[in-house]
């Protein structure tokens, strides 16, 4: 099983974003950081699931797959697939298509304190942009 923490961070709202990747594969960790351009931080909070799911496909195929989020938001739009929002509509429709690709495919919550490996990968992919 894969061990998936995402996270986006925004600066503004909307503004300069970027999605953090922390994946877990038994002793194994890997990091990824990606500038997303101005989002809102609930685009970049999914975003960051999208690009994990793509780096899983590549990377991992074939493997169950477990995602941690430190927003509520996308938790319960993914698990519950649905949204009123227009905006992420379209992020929700990708995340389910990427998600199809695994026998198995699990979202869960989990506190802030508990993601600060993806949190600070996101954050320094805007820090690493504005420079």
């Amino acid at each position: 099983m894969i061990e998936i923490y995402t996270d986006g961070a925004a600066s503004g709202d909307p503004g300069p974003s970027g999605a953090g990747i922390y994946i877990k594969k038994g002793s194994e960790q890997y990091e990824y950081q990606y500038f997303l351009g101005n989002l809102s931080n609930h685009e970049a909070e999914f975003w960051a699931v999208i690009k994990a799911l793509e780096i899983c496909k590549e990377q991992f195929p074939n493997e169950i797959v477990s995602v941690r989020s430190d927003s509520k938001l996308v938790v319960d739009v993914i698990e519950k697939e649905f949204t009123k929002n227009s905006k992420f509509l379209p992020l929700l429709e990708m995340v389910q298509r990427n998600a199809k690709d695994f026998p198995y495919f699990f979202i869960k919550w989990i506190p802030e304190k508990q993601n600060k490996n993806a949190d600070k990968l996101a954050r320094n992919a805007i820090q690493q942009r504005d420079k």
